[in-house]
């Protein structure tokens, strides 16, 4: 869990927070501490689905200053952001934040929520995107990096709760990982799964029509099974669009449309939830 998260408002505006992990009490002298609704940061009240958790589709990314002013200091320490995340690469322990910091702001001005894959780092220029993987049971997710932190021990990242019950370390609090940087950098291909030229789909993407993506795999025969079982619930296309990573290789994302009719978004993704697909959700490019 979370011990200490940096926090910003404005690119300008740096301010501390502190939390305590649940075996942890939490720090008095904190000045930010009477900001959080609660004391110790705990996980939500009510159960979650692991399967509804979006997941993250790493993108090209467009930075601004807020959050990545280098060095910072945090607790009289100092800490450099890194000019580049392509190439990172460490392993060391995750921890998770949830309920504390949940609807505040993280150091870039979004807003924190728990039940998406996100993650706070203390030196990744942000946003970026990690692979984690849980080396104790090989789980893999990929997270967005939208915060500073953690700031406690040898602790290298703080997962979202959504992220650590996904990777399977929740109810422990802490997990061996690794970590490894995804960066795209915009040059994709699409592939149809049907007899539509790529072309043609894509040009009636053009229009507004959106598009329901299920999910994103970096094995290509893991999407292809998935993109053959969801042509079976749907007559409209179903691609694989595939995003070059940066030592990653191929990130293959499985799409449905391009989809104009809001009931048939609604149905095709009840068909795709009912098989026991994934949660999938609209995208427009």
């Amino acid at each position: 869990m979370r011990e200490y998260l940096f926090k910003s408002y404005t690119a300008g505006l740096l301010l501390l927070s502190l939390a305590a992990c649940s075996s942890t009490p939490p720090v008095p002298q904190n000045p930010n501490d009477g900001r959080y609704s609660i004391t110790q940061d705990r996980a939500p009240d009510r159960a979650m689905n692991i399967a509804s958790i979006p997941e993250v589709i790493p993108e090209p990314i467009t930075r601004t200053g807020a959050g990545n002013r280098s060095p910072y200091t945090v607790l009289g320490n100092s800490y450099n952001v890194l000019s580049t995340e392509e190439g990172y690469r460490e392993t060391g322990v995750a921890s998770w934040y949830g309920e504390k910091f949940h609807g505040h702001k993280t150091s870039n001005g979004e807003t924190f929520d728990m039940y998406l894959a996100s993650a706070a780092h203390k030196s990744l220029p942000i946003p970026s995107f990690l692979r984690v993987t849980n080396l104790d049971n090989n789980r893999s997710l990929v997270v967005r990096v939208n915060d500073r932190g953690p700031f406690h021990g040898d602790r290298i990242v703080d997962l979202s709760f959504a992220a650590a019950s996904k990777l399977g370390y929740a109810d422990r609090g802490t997990a061996r990982v690794l970590l490894e940087s995804v960066v795209v950098h915009g040059d994709d291909r699409a592939v149809s799964r049907r007899d539509i030229p790529v072309n043609e789909v894509l040009a009636r993407s053009a229009s507004g029509n959106k598009f329901l993506q299920v999910g994103a795999f970096s094995e290509l025969g893991t999407a292809q099974q998935v993109s053959s079982k969801l042509e079976g619930l749907t007559s409209f296309p179903v691609i694989i669009r595939s995003v070059n990573t940066a030592g990653n290789g191929i990130l293959h994302r499985v799409r449905v449309g391009p989809i104009s009719d809001p009931g048939q978004i609604r149905r095709i993704t009840q068909s795709v939830v009912a098989a026991n697909l994934g949660s999938p959700y609209t995208v427009t490019e």
